[in-house]
């Protein structure tokens, strides 16, 4: 008997390391929600966007003019993040990621798409980035953000 619950205890503590290694604890793949239903934190989240992202991003979340074209620097210009842009194309953590880490963290440190954006990991907190993320989500049309737990759904089944 003692042994199948060390035995039991031993499977569980695998299981768990394994959940935690794939939730992203080693800051490479994290699970992250969103909770665009949540007024508290879509309204934190909107405070924050107006101090840390507004400015490239525009107030409204509209982006910048001709954010598909990179500018005389070679730099791709901050695209919206309203429904007419693609930030709602990316799953939850690729954008978390995204924010907090910067853009090679997604496409590598050699990619050819450049950007002006920061990675905000040292001046925001990871809650601080899901209330901003909620908050963008929670201005998109109910048919995109539909889409975007599709996408988020798949995303999470491999």
């Amino acid at each position: 008997m003692r042994i199948a619950v060390v035995s039991l205890a031993a499977l569980a503590l695998i299981a768990g390391a394994g959940y935690w290694a794939m939730s992203g604890s080693d800051g490479s793949s994290p699970t992250v929600q969103l909770y665009p239903e949540d007024r508290q934190r879509t309204a934190n989240g909107r405070r924050i966007y107006r101090q840390s992202c507004a400015s490239c991003h525009g107030r409204e979340l509209e982006g910048q003019p001709e954010w598909r074209k990179a500018g005389p620097d070679g730099l791709m210009p901050a695209p919206p993040h309203d429904e007419t842009g693609h930030t709602w194309h990316h799953a939850d953590a690729v954008l978390f990621t995204l924010t907090r880490d910067g853009l090679g963290a997604i496409l590598g440190e050699n990619a050819s798409y450049t950007s002006a954006m920061p990675a905000f990991g040292d001046s925001l907190t990871d809650e601080e980035i899901v209330d901003v993320l909620s908050y963008i989500k929670s201005t998109w049309p109910e048919d995109i953000r539909a889409t975007h737990d599709d996408i988020n759904a798949r995303a999470a089944n491999g």
